[in-house]
């Protein structure tokens, strides 16, 4: 099936703490572009991962997505960089919302999860 989207778990380590998020990857032009769009509810340690084939600069905006989210953005060794919060925006014009530096990954989960899990800035997310 085509439109089956694969999910993977990965861990988020903060210190000694480690994290459990299972994750839709969007490893393609589509899957990125369509991202949480329509998406009405995200479960609880559920996201989407923005994988990027090399180095990307500029930001995400949240045209048709119905739910508030918070966003990762992490460099290619997986440490998070910055994190953004951000609304829906059902207009013609959305924001975007910008790191304001390169980054190789994004995740997207329901907003405040990273601060409910007090995952910050410096930690970072394991893969495999």
């Amino acid at each position: 099936m085509k439109n089956r989207i694969k999910t993977k778990m990965i861990k988020i380590l903060s210190g000694t703490r480690e994290t459990r998020l299972t994750v839709q990857v969007a490893d393609t032009q589509r899957k990125r572009e369509k991202g949480l769009m329509f998406v009405g509810k995200l479960p609880e340690n559920e996201g989407m991962l923005f994988v990027f084939s090399e180095k990307i600069y500029g930001g995400f905006w949240m045209k048709n997505t119905l739910i508030p989210l918070s966003i990762a953005f992490l460099d290619s060794d997986g440490e998070i960089l910055k994190i953004l919060d951000m609304e829906p925006c059902k207009e013609d014009k959305c924001p975007t919302y910008d790191p304001e530096l390169s980054y190789h990954y994004a995740i997207e989960v329901n907003l405040g999860w990273f601060e409910k899990n007090q995952i910050k800035e410096g930690d970072y997310v394991k893969f495999d």
